[in-house]
């Protein structure tokens, strides 16, 4: 099984400038760059596709540069945006810049030990700025015509459009983008530059530039975008509205496992192929089970667990997968406090005082006011059935519910069924 062929049963050959440099990348020995630019403090789960790729293509015995947009960034990738972005202080940036390196360092091999495979991890603000606007215009820009720029379909997509503009700021990007590889082509014999389709236009502005520049054939390599099924962006919360971090901070391990876990079936195969290093067979095989045993949801936590495991390593996709499981059994009580709160984030909460369950509340009071029976004959009814539970241990309705059994000494989780519970906070 050559990288060519493991690329194209994984979808991820989406546009290439010529279809020869898979050969090349089979046969090893190519630098390659990503660009990641550090509008946050963390990459995510939109970035994972590109480290992915990185890292197959440092395995087969190629040398990967991860560049992160330190220069760029000042002036943020217009392509396909609504509006323009917001720009960041240098010191932002620079922040920004050095926790991107550690998550990268998690998925490149970075160490002399890798040899010729070596990973570089470089930042553009080196040159970017460094070098006078005179300079850049000169040597530059004369090589592209503006012809060319707004003939881009990521220029045209905003110049089309009477709500918004695109100001020069922006419109140089293409240019700035398109010097990244020439200064990694001359400086570091870089040959290929990949990234998703949305930066199609930006790679092969590049591609020319070295081609004018050096009298180099320099290469541009596409994967596909991984769209959700309202067609956006894959990557987003519930709600679309906030990034699924790859820092624990930003986004808990369990968070980005349940995630995964959740994802919809269509979305499986595709993201099996792009996010994880199973093997072949392994894949078709979780393939079937979407197919024929949906329900079992062996795909989906496969995903969830190998990605997890390779972004926050294997203890916190282990930790992970007991939490999602203890949310029903009594195994809940072993949870850290981070880990209950995010287990229960779906759950509403009422905030009661210590003196209020110092000696106890009555367990058919405590369902009615946290709404979960909507009388008391009810709750009598739900507690005889035996459906009620505290921190997932049937309670007993004489018995008063205390203090005692607060988890962390401010949590007890009540639920009755399956379906509905509530948390109950110790102010």
């Amino acid at each position: 099984m050559t990288l060519r062929d493991d690329l194209k049963f994984r979808g991820l050959v989406h546009q290439v400038t010529d279809d020869t440099v898979l050969d090349q990348l089979s046969a090893g020995g190519v630098t390659v760059y990503a660009g990641f630019d550090p509008t946050a403090t963390s990459l995510h789960l939109g970035h994972l596709l590109q480290m992915c790729t990185l890292r197959r293509v440092q395995l087969a015995g190629n040398r990967p540069i991860a560049l992160a947009g330190g220069g760029t960034g000042m002036i943020g990738d217009p392509s396909f945006k609504d509006s323009e972005r917001k720009l960041l202080s240098v010191e932002e940036l620079e922040y920004n810049v050095s926790c991107i390196r550690e998550q990268l360092s998690r998925f490149l091999d970075f160490s002399p030990a890798a040899g010729a495979s070596q990973a570089l991890l470089l930042d553009n603000a080196s040159w970017l700025t460094t070098i006078s606007l005179t300079d850049f215009l000169r040597d530059v820009g004369k090589h592209v015509t503006v012809n060319q720029m707004i003939a881009k379909d990521s220029v045209k997509s905003r110049l089309d459009r009477d709500d918004v503009g695109l100001s020069f700021t922006e419109f140089s990007y293409m240019l700035l983008q398109a010097y990244d590889f020439y200064r990694l082509h001359v400086d570091h014999d870089c040959t290929l530059q990949i990234g998703g389709s949305d930066q199609w236009g930006n790679i092969t502005v590049g591609t020319d530039l070295v081609r004018k520049m050096a009298g180099a054939q320099v290469f541009g390599l596409t994967s596909p975008l991984l769209l959700r099924s309202d067609g956006k962006k894959f990557g987003k919360s519930e709600g679309g509205n906030e990034n699924v971090w790859l820092d624990a901070a930003r986004t808990s391990p369990f968070k980005l496992h349940q995630f995964l876990l959740n994802c919809d079936d269509a979305l499986i195969p595709q993201l099996l192929r792009f996010f994880t290093f199973l093997d072949h067979d392994t894949i078709l095989g979780l393939d079937e089970s979407v197919r024929n045993e949906p329900q079992r949801r062996a795909a989906q936590r496969a995903l969830a667990n190998d990605v997890v495991t390779m972004v926050h390593g294997a203890p916190a996709a282990l930790a992970a997968e007991r939490a999602g499981e203890a949310l029903f059994s009594e195994a809940i009580a072993e949870l850290d406090e981070r880990t209950l709160l995010d287990v229960t984030s779906d759950a509403p909460s009422s905030t009661w005082s210590r003196t209020e369950l110092g000696e106890g509340v009555d367990p058919v009071d405590l369902l009615v006011r946290c709404e979960l029976a909507s009388s008391r004959g009810e709750a009598r009814r739900f507690l005889d059935q035996g459906g009620v539970y505290v921190n997932n241990v049937r309670i007993d309705a004489t018995a008063p519910v205390s203090l005692t059994s607060a988890l962390h000494d401010r949590y007890l989780i009540l639920r009755r069924g399956r379906r509905s519970t509530h948390v109950v906070v110790v102010g």
